[in-house]
């Protein structure tokens, strides 16, 4: 059974589809994750090792930036929506790590691999589930379109890439660590990288994946778009906004972008915001500091 078929399977029996809104309304993540623990992670070939390289490197730059904060039951919680909602991508089988960083600025990250991440900041203005899930199915669609990865690839170019492919491969033999101005060389990129942005196209591109991938997870997928509007209302010259709007489109043409999607997600008909349940989860754990 292929793992495309196991998601499908899984969404159904979890009563998750837009023909089953009651059900959606009250369902239970950790059952659901449960349903496609089947699910089985690729062989890892030299592409994806070096995805995986190259996504530990960057992963690990953000966060020197910024650690993620300590409430467990966050963590698992913003987790376990995230996996939901990647387990509708296409690339299911990586080994999705998601994180809550300890920063007052409004913004989102994603790191080849499957590395994604949301800061204090961002959470603190959500006010459901489906504005979550759509938020981490924008970062989802980075990963899952390569975007972060083909942008380091670009910025590395080919030879280092060799060399930090080898070094990675002595390293998991256990015969030497990879050099430390290789390591720094490549996060250096990473930082470029992350201060500076990616292409618009891309960030568009995965505004549309994102939210359609929010909407096969069983979310009303007008999640984001209920972020970015609220994004929108806000003063730009707010400091929390500085590295998004530095980084990203901003919200309005964000929002006109996806408004040519509006026939595709009512498609999707009506599903459930969840914000009782976000509130539970992560209102009182997220407090910004002065």
């Amino acid at each position: 059974m292929s793992t495309r078929t196991l998601i499908c399977a899984a969404v159904a029996a979890g009563g998750l589809l837009a023909s089953a809104a009651a059900a959606a309304i009250s369902f239970d993540l950790g059952q659901a994750l449960d349903s496609v623990k089947q699910l089985k992670t690729a062989v890892i070939g030299p592409d994806e090792q070096q995805e995986h390289e190259l996504g530990r490197i960057a992963a690990a730059t953000l966060l020197g930036a910024a650690r993620p904060m300590s409430n467990r039951d966050l963590q698992a919680y913003v987790s376990r929506v995230g996996m939901w909602v990647a387990l509708q991508s296409d690339r299911p089988g990586l080994p999705w790590r998601f994180a809550v960083l300890d920063d007052n600025s409004i913004n989102a990250f994603a790191a080849p691999g499957g590395y994604v991440f949301v800061t204090r900041g961002l959470l603190a203005r959500l006010h459901s589930e489906a504005e979550l899930a759509g938020v981490l199915g924008h970062e989802i669609a980075h990963v899952v379109l390569k975007h972060h990865l083909n942008a380091l690839r670009r910025e590395a170019g080919t030879q280092l890439l060799s060399d930090l492919g080898s070094a990675a491969v002595a390293q998991k033999a256990g015969q030497a660590n990879i050099p430390p101005e290789l390591l720094n060389t490549v996060s250096g990129q990473a930082k470029t990288l992350y201060s500076r942005g990616l292409d618009k196209s891309d960030e568009y591109a995965a505004d549309r994946l994102g939210v359609q991938l929010a909407g096969r997870a069983g979310y009303d997928p007008y999640g984001l778009l209920v972020v970015l509007q609220a994004l929108d209302a806000m003063d730009a010259n707010d400091s929390s906004l500085a590295l998004l709007y530095q980084t990203h489109p901003r919200p309005a043409d964000r929002l006109a972008q996806l408004d040519q999607l509006s026939g595709q997600l009512d498609a999707f008909g009506p599903q459930p915001t969840l914000d009782a349940r976000f509130v539970a989860n992560a209102g009182a754990a997220v407090v910004l500091k002065k």
